[in-house]
């Protein structure tokens, strides 16, 4: 996984001489975000980590210093991710969440950003699910099982691959800029086994959402797993929203 490091420079230059940055990371999970963004942000850093589930938060933790050797100390907070309001951000530098944005239904999606819009507040949102998948070699199927997948991300109100223009559109429409790079996962022979535990999920959901699949799911599933030396490029977008200048 690669979040894009190009969107770091509009971003700090938004955080830069602030006396104290606080971030809000929806959807922590373990706190991979805050332990891959904090040594690149200015500081000091205070991470306010939420996700709902209290396992997650256990062992949940960001460390380190900030780009300019400044402290950054976390906290973990229980709840909900979504119903954020702009009251609910005062005081907030910044929003991350981290392959979360395509989870969201398009209600959820617009609430997330009238309230960074409403607040003042940047909004980086990583690794949100584009819908491509490529491989080395291709094979006619290939299109068939993406577009079932993708189907499927959009399961009850679910955004999927549709989140990116949602949330483009979302913040746009609030008078924010959003710019947004592209940030794929290279999965290459070194990750053999991380690509196959892909493969077979990704497999298993397109069958879910289109029944008629299963017959050629075996002979693919083995075709693909068998590959050596290739490369799956699995599509992902990242995201940053600022306010327009004065």
């Amino acid at each position: 996984m690669a979040r894009a490091e190009a969107l770091l420079d509009p971003l700090h230059a938004v955080l830069l001489n602030r006396d104290r940055v606080i971030v809000r990371d929806m959807g922590c999970g373990t706190g991979s975000m805050g332990r891959w963004l904090a040594a690149r942000l200015p500081g000091p850093q205070h991470w306010v980590l939420y996700d709902r589930d209290a396992a997650l938060l256990e062992v949940a933790t960001v460390t380190g210093v900030a780009a300019d050797s400044t402290p950054v100390t976390f906290e973990t907070r229980l709840g909900e991710l979504t119903g954020l309001r702009a009251e609910d951000l005062a005081g907030t530098s910044l929003v991350t969440a981290s392959a979360l944005l395509d989870l969201l239904t398009a209600e959820e999606v617009d609430g997330l950003a009238a309230a960074c819009a409403g607040a003042g507040c940047p909004a980086l949102l990583t690794l949100s699910v584009s819908g491509e998948v490529e491989f080395t070699q291709a094979e006619p199927l290939d299109a068939e099982f993406e577009a079932a997948f993708n189907d499927h991300q959009r399961r009850d109100g679910r955004l999927g691959p549709d989140a990116i223009r949602a949330a483009t559109e979302a913040f746009e429409r609030r008078g924010m800029r959003v710019a947004g790079r592209p940030s794929p996962w290279r999965l290459g022979p070194q990750q053999a086994a991380l690509t196959g535990q892909w493969l077979r999920g990704w497999v298993a959901a397109a069958c879910e959402q289109r029944p008629e699949l299963a017959d050629e799911a075996p002979g693919y599933l083995r075709r693909r797993l068998a590959e050596t030396g290739g490369e799956v490029v699995v599509g992902h977008t990242d995201l940053l929203a600022i306010e327009e200048p004065a």
